[in-house]
């Protein structure tokens, strides 16, 4: 299984340093050459590679931590996204619902990204709190996950735990979804909500 994450920005660093945070090697990329953020991703860590938008987009399981309104530039660059699962990272925050056409965004971002299985998470915490070790007095931050696909969001959940998190499923992308969605100018009720599950 091979991973990416589009975007370098505060959220895009934080998720990388939740991999090599466990020498799990995942390439990032930007719209830039990637000499440009090349030192960046090697203060992250040995495992964090930075590569051309086009080769990062090869990996099964895509992580886009970009901006809402740039999602739709990164879905035209491959033709088809069959077999890929697209982590939805992004927030929607201040796009009007009339511009999403009444629809949950990551729904959007679902569309852009044809043929994909989409899982909404890892959003919800700020950047600050997501780069942190997960482990926290003896429990594990929590992410949540939504998706319209049962088996993409066990794949993610397997691969949230790996990372040390605790994920929570929360349904389908306009039901739980939508607790970690902005609307226009509201944020979901589950956003910026920094949880820990404890085990026993």
């Amino acid at each position: 299984m091979s991973y990416s994450i589009i975007g370098f920005g505060n959220i895009g660093q934080a998720l990388a340093k939740a991999f090599a945070r466990n020498g799990i090697e995942v390439s990032v990329a930007t719209t830039r050459d990637p000499e440009r953020f090349a030192s960046a991703a090697a203060a992250v860590g040995p495992t964090i590679i930075p590569k051309k938008l086009a080769d990062a987009l090869k990996a099964d399981i895509i992580f886009l931590a970009v901006h809402f309104e740039s999602h739709r530039e990164v879905a035209k660059v491959l033709p088809s996204w069959h077999g890929k699962t697209i982590v939805d990272v992004t927030n929607a925050y201040g796009v009007s619902p009339e511009e999403l056409g009444g629809q949950p965004s990551s729904k959007a971002v679902a569309q852009a990204f044809t043929g994909a299985r989409l899982v909404k998470g890892f959003n919800h915490l700020v950047a600050a709190v997501l780069a942190q070790d997960p482990a926290v007095h003896g429990g594990r931050r929590v992410v949540f996950l939504a998706s319209d696909d049962d088996d993409a969001a066990a794949e993610i959940g397997a691969l949230a735990e790996k990372l040390g998190f605790s994920p929570i499923k929360l349904g389908g992308l306009s039901e739980g979804g939508l607790l970690v969605q902005a609307r226009g100018n509201s944020w979901g009720q589950l956003i910026f909500k920094d949880l820990v599950k404890f085990d026993g």
